[in-house]
């Protein structure tokens, strides 16, 4: 959003296009995937010529480096569901309680936090990157967090009533 808001600053009027940049979510995928396609490859899984080649070559050697330092780089992509419960709960109180304290709501009765409402309710189910969605982009009368709250921070929100729906704290 930041990025956006610079761009949208800093162009000129005719070169200006808006494009919207990938959500967590999509870099998380993005990141799994390469991951994921990289590694037959750099672990020395891909059938072989001979048994001769069984010692790792130099390249791989510096391939398997490569895939951890992009792991441990690119891996904060998907940090999105692996949030900071305690900081969630602290963010919960202070944007959200107003309608959803102890789980409730005050709009929408039946429209809960808790488990089987947030199965029946949430668009995707009752999963973190449903509640990362929702919170990013609000709902009907909800309203879109996107633009307050960090991304990190909606993680940690979305961690926090995950936990507390699956056990069933609220």
């Amino acid at each position: 959003d930041i990025l956006r808001r610079y761009i949208h600053r800093h162009s000129a009027p005719i070169s200006r296009v808006d494009v919207p940049l990938p959500s967590p979510v999509l870099k998380m995928k993005f990141t799994l995937a390469a991951v994921l396609l990289a590694i037959p490859a750099v672990f020395g899984f891909a059938p072989r010529a001979s048994v001769k080649m069984a010692m790792e070559s130099p390249m791989q050697k510096q391939l398997k480096s490569m895939a951890l330092a992009g792991a441990l780089v690119f891996g904060s992509a998907g940090a999105a569901f692996a949030g900071d419960i305690g900081n969630g709960e602290n963010i919960f109180n202070a944007n959200c309680a107003a309608c959803h304290a102890g789980g409730q709501n005050v709009i929408q009765n039946e429209k809960t936090l808790y488990k089987d409402a947030l199965t029946q309710y949430l668009d995707g189910g009752m999963k973190e990157s449903s509640v990362v969605y929702q919170v990013t982009n609000g709902k009907n009368a909800m309203p879109a967090f996107g633009g307050r709250l960090s991304d990190d921070e909606i993680a940690d929100v979305a961690s926090y009533v995950i936990d507390q729906a699956t056990g069933e704290k609220w």
